[in-house]
């Protein structure tokens, strides 16, 4: 369950691979996920489910009760779960979910060229082939499961910045993304492919880019992923690309907000997105199906470490001291 790091943050991961995918044209006009599928549909009456194996969870006490009872994504990483284990371990997170009668929430996040080479890094899967045959296992998987998935965290705004943001780009990436959007929507998952947030600029391009991405295919896009935006502006920064999909006759498409870090004012910089002290939780996660806005999610896990940075240990491992400066609380004398 690797956090990720953000576009300033972003440096050289050396992949070259070519794509079979890219002729897989987006459907523009249709919204597999929209009002008519989701009519009489589990996930507009079921709450999110509450995964008690999470790491606050786990932890007990306060850190169980202040986070690990709110419900939170759980994390398909290839270095976790490899092709040969993914499917089994996505049964028993949503055979979980389903014994709960609630919905089962999951972030995909394998793609080569994760993070650009950064604090995620380390990824196994180095060429679309391999990341292809991933996907059809998590599909087979999350099959009639009715899950919601937030495709790919910082993916999509990270391989269409400039060279200098992420020098060596995997090559078919939008091909990778078409791939995954089409092949987990069509076994019924509602995809949100991710958008970054509402800081992270410029984005003129960025309804194209989804488009390009296979956006035509998922229920839409998630913003704030991992990052403290206020929700105010993530839904201003929607309204924007749901605007410029329009234009390009993609209809439909509806969105989620990550507020699981967005408590507080961000730094004036916005750029201080590495364990920030100033960050608190944010709103619990509802769906709401408000119009385009499907709800607030708690896609990253409060409490886990951005990477070696304030203080914090590697990425993705939990930390006391950082859940207590989430909390506002005093904080721990080490992780």
């Amino acid at each position: 369950m690797l956090p990720r790091s953000w576009l300033l943050r972003a440096a050289t991961l050396l992949i070259a691979f070519a794509l079979g995918t890219g002729a897989l044209a987006a459907p523009v006009g249709a919204d597999p996920g929209g009002p008519g599928a989701a009519k009489g549909d589990p996930r507009k009456s079921r709450g999110l489910f509450v995964d008690p194996k999470m790491p606050a969870y786990q932890q007990g006490g306060v850190y169980r009760d202040a986070i690990g009872s709110t419900a939170q994504a759980f994390w398909l990483i290839p270095e976790a779960y490899d092709t040969s284990q993914v499917r089994a371990k996505v049964l028993e997170y949503t055979g979980d979910a389903a014994a709960a009668r609630k919905t089962p929430v999951l972030t995909v996040y394998g793609i080569p060229g994760r993070d650009c080479g950064m604090y995620s890094s380390g990824n196994p899967l180095t060429n679309a082939a391999q990341y292809r045959g991933w996907i059809r296992q998590i599909a087979r998987g999350l099959s009639g499961t009715k899950a919601l998935v937030v495709l790919e965290p910082d993916a999509l705004p990270l391989f269409s910045s400039d060279l200098q943001a992420c020098p060596q780009k995997p090559t078919g990436w939008q091909g990778m993304l078409r791939f995954a959007s089409r092949v987990l929507s069509k076994v019924g998952a509602w995809v949100y492919l991710d958008a970054g947030h509402s800081n992270w600029t410029p984005y003129d391009q960025r309804p194209a880019v989804l488009k390009a991405a296979g956006i035509g295919f998922a229920r839409g896009f998630s913003t704030n992923v991992s990052n403290f935006r206020p929700t105010v502006d993530e839904k201003a920064y929607a309204a924007k690309l749901l605007a410029g999909l329009r234009k390009l006759d993609v209809k439909g498409k509806h969105y989620v907000v990550d507020t699981s870090r967005n408590g507080a004012a961000p730094s004036s910089d916005g750029y201080d997105v590495i364990n920030p002290t100033w960050a608190r939780v944010g709103r619990p996660p509802k769906l709401v199906f408000d119009g385009a806005f499907d709800g607030t999610l708690w896609v990253k896990h409060p409490g886990e470490s951005d990477g070696t940075v304030n203080g914090g240990p590697p990425s993705g491992q939990w930390c006391d001291f950082l859940a207590d400066r989430l909390l506002g609380r005093p904080e721990s004398s080490s992780c």
